[in-house]
């Protein structure tokens, strides 16, 4: 009865499909670990602005989750290699079932871990953005009025 609930799952989970999210989980870390670079040059661009009482709290909070996403990355990217240089184990033509099924769980793991991570990163992102956009009208209001 298991087998016929199922057959999506097992299908959906072959090895072309797995190595194929794989390399994209892959392309879209390394693109976020160079973009996450790039919020760190903007918050060392804005950092008199950051520290200001009015946004010191907040921007504490956020460059703390950025280096904890930055470390979360390099660790998920490895993971990623490590996970599809074990694909292996998918297409060896050796029947190993239990290696198989728990080969499909971590990559079943791995698909809920990573999208949590995408995520929160973007939210991350979205809050940088919104913290960095006003200190930029601030800045502005700030020019005009002098």
């Amino acid at each position: 009865m298991e087998a016929q609930n199922s057959p999506k799952y097992k299908v959906w989970l072959n090895a072309d499909v797995m190595h194929e999210a794989s390399r994209n989980w892959l392309s879209e870390l390394r693109f976020i670990k160079d973009e996450q670079q790039f919020l760190t040059n903007l918050i060392k661009s804005y950092t008199l602005q950051l520290i200001d009482e009015t946004h010191f709290s907040e921007s504490q909070k956020i460059v703390e989750a950025l280096s904890d996403m930055q470390k979360q990355n390099k660790t998920f990217i490895e993971t990623v290699k490590t996970h599809e240089n074990q694909l292996l184990i998918m297409v060896d033509g050796v029947d190993q079932i239990k290696e198989e099924q728990a080969y499909k769980e971590a990559h079943r793991v791995l698909i809920i871990d990573i999208n949590a991570y995408f995520k929160r990163y973007r939210a991350l992102k979205k809050q940088l953005f919104q913290t960095i956009e006003d200190i930029m009208k601030h800045e502005k209001q700030k020019r005009l009025l002098q």
